[in-house]
């Protein structure tokens, strides 16, 4: 059953607004989470089992947050005159439940998707190596979303750990926010705080959520089927029968891709949204006109928005201001300056966030390629930003309308290269290519 199936669109989605609409305000939550878990065992079967254990475990670890962080109030109130030491006690204790939680969600994420990958790998390595030894590479059965509600849940951990959010006592209110189908799929990958409370909620179905919710899904199905699904065929062949051709078609085929990813992905994004929007559920945008971008760093805050965000605050922000972290800038700073210490030392960190979003997407070397792709450009980017910018203003340039032009001309075709290496089937063909 998928998005833009006709058992979706004209029979599972229909069926459950009725049944929606029939229900009692309170008990709605429940018709949402019920037909999330149908639309899960239509797409993954009995492998539903690692969604209810990743449900149920999220929610413990996030009461038991909540236990540490009442304890410490109460020891804090008791013992007024030693409340920093109490504190950065728990703060030691939280962080152990955060980790021990991170090890369990992640390691069960890399051991279903990319057993595989690391077998092959290492297998390669000992055939180079000559040893005799092999590794039996075993089958795995991937549950549908898995990548997406493993960071979804993982972001209502790290939310209570800071005391963005309180852990959530209502487990079926978990339960739907992990699960909802419209977004388990595809994403967009949600924050607890903006959706936990709407599905849970029951709005009534009005005239306007419903057209708007239409016309979402209509300009998706657009997208999709008569713009991504027709230039399937041409892209195909192009891929696969690439040593044949020349770089002119080559880089008409890289277009076409880059094209009918987008379409294809923000189609189907946009029928997820517009799903949600029948219900009166606001789901955030995960597309923002990419191609209008001035330079790669532009590029990823419109492009995968949902997924930027979450390295951004869980990845990036955590290792960037770390101590080792910090005292490396400090160190950087005294010898580079303000502006080339602090980028430097934060290099680090966009290197450690480009190497996972690269994993993320799939268990590859293109697909890690890829990410070491655009770490390399958003790096050149952010030390050149600063002599640029002084030069645009020497020369009285930097409000051009024929720059930016030029800027978002160079940015696409950047673009296009990456998606280049990520479509290839292996990194020696996208280098031919």
């Amino acid at each position: 059953m998928q998005y833009c199936s006709l058992v979706y669109l004209a029979a599972f989605l229909p069926i459950t607004l009725l049944i929606y609409a029939l229900t009692n305000k309170k008990k709605r939550w429940l018709v949402l989470l019920i037909a999330s878990y149908i639309f899960f065992l239509s797409l993954s079967g009995k492998l539903i089992v690692y969604l209810l254990f990743s449900t149920l475990s999220i929610h413990h670890f996030g009461l038991w947050l909540d236990r540490l962080n009442k304890d410490r109030d109460k020891e804090v109130e008791l013992n007024k005159e030693n409340k920093k030491e109490i504190k950065e006690l728990y703060k030691k204790k939280m962080g152990r439940v955060v980790l021990l939680s991170v090890i369990i969600h992640i390691g069960l994420l890399v051991c279903l998707k990319y057993t595989g990958f690391f077998g092959e790998n290492i297998n390669n390595l000992l055939e180079i190596l000559n040893f005799d030894f092999r590794f039996k590479i075993p089958k795995i059965l991937i549950p549908i979303g898995i990548s997406f509600y493993t960071l979804q849940g993982l972001s209502y951990i790290f939310d209570v750990y800071k005391g963005k959010i309180d852990a959530d006592t209502n487990l079926g209110r978990l339960a739907l926010f992990m699960s909802f189908f419209p977004c388990i799929m595809e994403g967009p990958i949600c924050r607890y705080s903006d959706t936990a409370t709407k599905l849970y909620d029951g709005e009534d179905l009005t005239y306007k959520n419903l057209a708007f919710g239409a016309q979402r899904i209509l300009w998706g199905l657009f997208k999709k089927m008569i713009i991504a699904d027709r230039l399937n065929p041409f892209i195909e062949k192009i891929f696969c029968e690439y040593n044949s051709l020349d770089g002119g078609v080559i880089l008409l085929g890289a277009i076409f891709y880059t094209i009918q990813l987008y379409a294809d992905f923000s189609g189907t994004i946009d029928v997820v949204i517009g799903s949600g929007e029948l219900f009166g559920i606001s789901l955030p945008e995960n597309f923002r006109q990419p191609f209008f971008s001035k330079n790669i760093s532009d590029f990823w805050t419109r492009w995968h928005i949902s997924l930027g965000t979450w390295f951004k605050d869980y990845i990036y922000y955590p290792i960037s201001l770390s101590k080792p972290m910090k005292k490396m800038t400090n160190s950087l700073r005294k010898l580079l300056g303000n502006h080339y210490g602090p980028l430097l030392s934060g290099t680090f960190a966009l290197l450690v966030v480009w190497f996972l979003n690269g994993l993320w997407h799939g268990a590859g070397w293109t697909y890690i390629l890829f990410g070491l792709y655009h770490f390399i450009l958003i790096s050149i980017g952010n030390i050149s930003r600063t002599p640029f910018n002084k030069l645009y203003a020497k020369l009285n340039i930097q409000n051009s309308k024929i720059l930016k032009g030029l800027q978002i001309i160079k940015t696409v075709f950047l673009v296009i290269l990456g998606e280049l290496i990520f479509r290839a089937e292996t990194v020696n063909s996208a280098f031919i290519m």
